[in-house]
């Protein structure tokens, strides 16, 4: 390319000459030819003069000639070529300074010709420079000449800062920051900015500013009204009011607030992105009148960056208001009051981002003084997160609420969301709370840990063994959750959320749930001022992740009620389960007044679940629950998957086992066997006499 251009070029035999015209001498004038294809720019002697170099420092190359003139005019001057090229006109011309080589500054002026090849490509300028000194040898010219380049370079920083930080701006309202901050169009020398927006088939206009000129601040304006922003939307054409005279006799009805804030002069400038208006902009000056042609294409060209930007925001509005809606829709619209407990819910969209995110919580009212509390989150951000949220939730709480033990309702969610048409998975907690007794059953598919504080004010993190993901674990056959069992003592309170309360940009995970336990025990008792103050803190710190927070604080329910009933699944060679079911069984007796016989309960319960785990290939399932009539009772049932029914026999005193059922026998008040469709259930009463 850079061979072709130079043999394309054509100079004067001999060029440059050794003796300079003498026409162009006497106006000191000096001629250039630039090669643009292989960046060679030839100067005659005149022009070596007028830029005080010598022949020998000078290389061809136009970059050597850039320490002469003043970094500011330098790039006025490069503003200036580039602007001929890219509009494709054929001349340019401008004042630029030399500085010569004893420090002195001198004007010079210089205009080119732009030739071009067949397909309209800029190949050479050949041009002149000449001294300017003496026709701008005059103070005062030269110092209004000074003045307007400053100004114009100053209003051009002005425009690239404000067109920079508008391509941040995601909201409306961010736009308008941006224009009336300190830095932006209100350094133009606009006193006030008046920003139409198009909405429903009028303009919404707000005014920013001082002193509001409309004494209100929005008003709602019809296409058809004599005012200048639905003059320039409806002819895409701006509008420059130069004097208060110009105001007063186009715009009557306007004079009136214009006059009463000093409003001398004003440019109103359509915002048209795609062809079509979507807006206004109105800059209203103060003890100013008149616009030049720079004034009036700097603004135009601004008021077009800020259309862009600004149909930028309006749908990233509307997008993220569709998808905060959407997933409001999918979450619960209200919690049931549950005796004995205090919940506070809550649900932020992200800061960052306007996609809709799969995050939720759930609250199942249960029988027997029991509470379903349900935390997740489903892979992704976007509307499919949502749709998959949604049905996910109530699947989940449909299975809680037929009375399936935590397992069982995090493996059948599994499957469901498997078989579902979607690629998707979903972290989730689900607790149980049995708010009588205390006792918390917890699953863990994939989820962060729960939190607990305790009455002192004290938080710590719980571990708890989980299994995979909603989802995946029914892909992999691991649909084997454990559950672990705690214990949530009155004024106690359980703490579930989502990864975007806890991970930020920069920030490690344990450090993040390090600093969560800390904000829970320095926060109020209140479940929901301490949700506002955690979800408050997110809002702060802004991030890319939605926040999904659930807050349960035990009560307790005094006395104990008919109906309580509590579940455990036992999974064979597990020690850690059958160890966890032994704890719920002690914690429950003692919590429905059956201290007394909690001993015999315990060994009797630890019996059946013995015999169903060894004598059957598969789990048991340990269920106690509170029997009221004319006496108080406590019944055990442990059920497992094999038809085959217990017998009693005598056991010799040289074997370990066949006691088992007469151990039932003497310690309980009443026992029997009950056959199920996939099993049966071995199942005892205590009477609680306690």
């Amino acid at each position: 390319m850079a061979d072709r251009g130079a043999s394309e070029l054509s100079l004067p035999e001999n060029w440059p000459a050794a003796t300079p015209d003498p026409f162009l001498l006497l106006n000191r004038m000096g001629c250039f030819v630039w090669d643009l294809d292989t960046g060679l720019m030839h100067m005659d002697a005149a022009a070596y003069e007028i830029f005080d170099v010598l022949p020998e420092e000078y290389d061809n190359h136009p970059e050597t000639l850039t320490g002469r003139i003043p970094r500011a005019e330098s790039l006025h001057l490069d503003g200036v070529i580039s602007q001929a090229m890219k509009k494709g006109r054929s001349h340019y011309g401008t004042y630029f300074r030399v500085r010569l080589r004893n420090g002195s500054l001198r004007w010079t002026h210089s205009t080119g010709f732009i030739k071009r090849d067949a397909a309209g490509r800029p190949r050479s300028i050949h041009g002149i420079v000449r001294d300017a000194t003496e026709e701008l040898s005059d103070s005062t010219a030269l110092e209004e000449r000074e003045r307007q380049h400053a100004s114009r370079r100053w209003q051009t920083g002005i425009v690239q800062s404000t067109t920079a930080a508008l391509s941040h701006a995601r909201t409306v309202q961010d736009i308008l920051d941006v224009l009336k901050q300190k830095h932006g169009l209100g350094h133009l020398g606009a006193a006030h900015l008046v920003m139409g927006l198009v909405e429903n088939g009028r303009i919404r206009v707000i005014s920013e500013g001082p002193v509001d000129p409309f004494e209100r601040h929005t008003l709602i304006l019809r296409f058809d009204e004599p005012y200048p922003m639905p003059e320039v939307i409806r002819t895409l054409s701006p509008r420059f009011v130069e004097t208060p005279q110009e105001y007063a006799d186009s715009y009557p009805q306007l004079w009136p607030d214009v006059r009463r804030v000093g409003v001398t002069s004003g440019a109103y400038l359509p915002l048209i992105a795609q062809g079509r208006p979507i807006g206004a902009l109105g800059l209203l000056y103060c003890g100013r009148t008149g616009f030049d042609e720079a004034d009036r294409s700097l603004l135009v060209a601004l008021g077009s960056s800020i259309a862009q930007n600004l149909q930028r925001a309006m749908f990233y509005e509307q997008e993220k208001d569709l998808a905060e809606g959407l997933q409001h829709a999918m979450l619960p619209r209200s919690i049931p009051g549950v005796p004995g407990a205090d919940i506070a819910v809550r649900y932020r969209s992200a800061a960052v981002g306007r996609d809709v995110g799969g995050d939720w919580y759930d609250v199942v009212a249960l029988p027997g003084g029991r509470v379903g509390v349900v935390i997740g989150d489903v892979q992704g951000h976007d509307t499919h997160a949502a749709a998959v949220m949604g049905q996910l939730r109530i699947v989940l709480r449909a299975y809680a609420a037929e009375g399936h033990n935590p397992a069982a309702v995090m493996a059948r969610a599994s499957v469901f969301l498997h078989e579902l048409d979607t690629d998707r998975f979903a972290t989730c907690l689900y607790a149980e709370v049995d708010l009588m007794t205390g006792v918390v059953q917890v699953v863990r598919a994939g989820h962060l840990d729960p939190l607990i504080r305790l009455v002192d004010g004290s938080c710590h993190r719980v571990p708890v063994d989980g299994g995979l993901p909603i989802g995946l674990s029914a892909e992999f056959g691991a649909l084997e959750y454990p559950v672990r069992t705690l214990s949530l003592e009155q004024g106690q309170m359980l703490v579930l959320c989502t990864d975007g309360l806890v991970e930020h940009p920069g920030s490690d995970f344990d450090d993040g749930m390090h600093a969560l336990a800390e904000a829970v025990a320095k926060g109020p008792r209140d479940v929901e001022a301490l949700a506002d103050l955690l979800c408050g803190s997110a809002d702060e710190r802004g991030g890319e992740d939605d926040v999904a927070l659930l807050l349960l604080n035990r009560r307790g329910l005094g006395a104990a009620q008919s109906g309580g009933r509590f579940r455990q699944h036992v999974a064979p060679g597990d020690p850690e389960s059958l160890a966890e079911a032994r704890r719920m069984i002690r914690t429950a007796v003692r919590a429905w007044g059956a201290g007394a016989d909690a001993g015999e309960i315990e060994l009797v319960t630890d019996e059946l679940i013995t015999n169903a785990l060894i004598h059957t290939d598969g789990s048991a399932v340990v269920t106690l629950r509170v029997l009221t009539g004319a006496q108080r009772r406590l019944r055990v049932e442990v059920e497992d998957t094999s038809s085959a029914l217990p017998r009693r026999r005598d056991a010799t005193r040289s074997e370990q086992s066949g006691r088992g059922l007469l151990l039932v026998d003497v310690l309980c008040d009443v026992w029997g066997v009950e056959a199920r469709g996939t099993g049966k259930c071995v199942w005892c009463e205590f009477v609680v006499r306690g």
